[in-house]
């Protein structure tokens, strides 16, 4: 097994991660080939044993979309009958999570 720095493998693509992970056997891996690279990334650097700080805001990023997706869901079943108030935190809080990825955006890049 080749080795791998996390600055090697952050700019590979993900169908590479995929490769790399079908050569190892670990069960936190299992499923690889169906993750996105935000996901596979931190997960082929523990496997791997490579000590990394920034898998955390990838996986930051994938909670915060989420989240993200669950208030715009929200939102809309709301519609227009809902009463300003309340729409209005919705897009507050939507607002405030948009500029946090922003901020990581900007930290990794």
């Amino acid at each position: 097994m080749a080795s791998y720095t996390y600055e090697q493998l952050k700019v590979m693509t993900v169908a590479q991660l995929r490769e790399i992970a079908d050569g190892i056997q670990d069960e936190s891996l299992k499923g690889h080939s169906t993750m996105h690279k935000e996901q596979l990334l931190p997960l082929l650097c523990k496997s791997l044993g490579i000590a990394t700080h920034h898998a955390v805001a990838g996986q930051e990023k994938v909670r915060i979309k989420a989240t993200i997706h669950k208030l715009k869901t929200r939102r809309d079943e709301l519609g227009s009958s809902a009463p300003a108030g309340r729409q209005a935190v919705l897009r507050q809080q939507i607002h405030a999570l948009k500029r946090r990825l922003r901020r990581i955006a900007a930290r990794s890049g």
